[in-house]
C-alpha cells in the first residue's frame, strides 16, 4: 500500500513540473509577413498574420509599428482582439519608397483591457521587389474598375511611370 502511495505521489509531482507557468506561455505566433504590392490602386502595404496560441484576452488589442520606408516616425496600426479570433491580421497603412532586400523592422504587441502588455513580438520583413514595379497613379479607379484617365491618356499615351523615391 505504501509503495503505491510512493509511485502515485512521484507521479503528481513528474506531472506538475510539465505544467507551464501562464506568464511563460505565448498567446499568438507569426504566421506570415510579406509586402503586399497592389499595382490595380498603385498601393504597398505592410501584412502580418499571427495564429493564436492561447485565448485572447476580450477588450484586448494587437498594436503593430510598422518602420516607414521613407523614413520618419513608425506607422502603427491597432486591431481589436476578440476571444474568437483564430487569427490576427494587421495590415498597414499604404507605404512609399520600398527597398528590394532591404530589412524593414516591425514590433507588435498584444496588450489587454487595461494596456498592460501580454506579448511583444520584434521582426523584420524584406521584399523581393522594389517599390517601383507600381505606377505612381493608380490603374483603375471606382468599383467598376474603370480606367484611370491619368495613365490611359485619350491621345493613346500611357503613364506607368514609377513614383518618385530618393536614391
Amino acid at each position: 500500500m505504501r509503495k503505491r502511495w510512493v509511485v502515485a505521489m512521484m507521479a503528481l509531482i513528474t506531472l506538475a513540473a510539465c505544467q507551464r507557468d501562464k506568464a511563460d506561455q505565448d498567446v499568438v505566433e507569426l504566421s506570415g509577413k510579406i509586402f503586399v504590392f497592389n499595382y490595380r490602386v498603385a498601393r504597398a502595404t505592410y501584412l502580418v498574420t499571427l495564429r493564436k496560441l492561447a485565448p485572447l484576452p476580450e477588450g484586448g488589442v494587437a498594436e503593430a509599428s510598422f518602420e516607414d520606408p521613407r523614413g520618419g516616425s513608425p506607422l502603427t496600426v491597432e486591431q481589436k482582439l476578440f476571444p474568437t479570433m483564430e487569427k490576427i491580421v494587421l495590415e498597414s497603412t499604404p507605404v512609399h519608397c520600398v527597398k528590394k532586400g532591404k530589412p524593414y523592422s516591425v514590433t507588435i504587441r498584444l496588450l489587454d483591457q487595461g494596456g498592460d502588455e501580454l506579448q511583444m513580438i520584434k521582426t523584420t520583413i524584406a521584399s523581393n521587389v522594389d517599390q517601383d514595379v507600381l505606377p505612381a497613379k493608380p490603374l483603375s479607379l471606382g468599383p467598376a474598375y474603370d480606367r484611370n484617365p491619368e495613365v490611359f491618356r485619350p491621345d493613346g499615351s500611357t503613364d506607368f511611370s514609377p513614383e518618385s523615391c530618393p536614391k
